[in-house]
Formats: structure tokens, C-alpha cells, sequence
């Protein structure tokens, strides 16, 4: 069985539950995840777990 995860979903999720946790983070949370799908877009982005 192969699992593949892309970066970008599991990026949103972990910023998502922040979120949920700490609402007053929001504006860094949406920073750093807008920094990192932009070098992803970069760089090429196709980084995947398996």
C-alpha cells in the first residue's frame, strides 16, 4: 500500500487546526503558509511522502 501525502494539503491542515487552537495567531499562521506554498510554487513543489 502506498501512501502519498502532497506538502500543500498537510500545510493547510496543520494551519487549520492552529487556527481552531489559537484564533489570535491567524494573521502569522496565514504568513507562513503563504510564504511556504509560494517557494513550493517556486521550487517546484512536487514533494511528496511516501
Amino acid at each position: 500500500m502506498n501512501l502519498t501525502l502532497s506538502i500543500g494539503p498537510l500545510v493547510s491542515l496543520i494551519a487549520g487546526i492552529l487556527i481552531l487552537i489559537m484564533p489570535r495567531l491567524l494573521n502569522f499562521i496565514i504568513a507562513i503558509y503563504l510564504i511556504v506554498i509560494g517557494l513550493l510554487g517556486l521550487f517546484g513543489g512536487s514533494f511528496h511522502l511516501r
